[in-house]
């Protein structure tokens, strides 16, 4: 029996989701890629979220942004994002390496704004892409035990903006 791609596999893991946050997945992966030419995407099913990163080669520590599927949005994650320069105030987060923005839809994608943050990320790869390769897809790691992709009451877990 042929193991799955991980496309398909991806497709499984969408598939926990509600329609609305698998399509807004999928969409904002699709506007992601074309600015990551050669991006060896790394797929992890996580306890917490699916997370999908790109970087220079199958290394998570060379990963510059991921798109991360929560059970109710959908972040695009700058994982050198403490240090970009942020002149439009859309990072969020706290921590000391890595800032979010929440995308409202996948368009959100292709402002100017987060274009020039994907653009100064991709520029601080500690390994250039190779934008003549093809891109490709790795499934990395998936968690056995995981919180509900759905959400869980109409009211709990709520967007936040920090």
């Amino acid at each position: 029996m042929k193991a799955p791609s991980p496309e398909d596999q991806l497709a499984g893991f969408l598939a926990k989701y509600t329609p609305e946050i698998a399509a807004e997945a999928v969409a904002s992966l699709e506007r992601l890629r074309p600015h990551v030419p050669g991006a060896v995407e790394m797929v992890y099913d996580n306890y917490n979220a699916l997370v999908v990163g790109f970087g220079a080669s199958e290394r998570a520590s060379e990963a510059v942004l991921s798109i991360a599927v929560m059970p109710r949005w959908v972040d695009l994650c700058f994982l050198v994002g403490a240090d970009l320069p942020d002149p439009h105030g859309l990072l969020l987060g706290s921590g000391s390496v890595a800032r979010h923005v929440v995308l409202k839809e996948a368009a959100d994608i292709d402002t100017p704004a987060v274009r020039e943050l994907i653009a100064l990320a991709v520029g601080r790869s500690p390994r250039p892409f190779d934008t003549a390769a093809p891109g490709r897809m790795v499934v990395k790691s998936i968690s056995a035990r995981q919180r509900p992709r759905r959400p869980t009451s109409p009211s709990g877990g709520e967007k936040t903006s920090s």
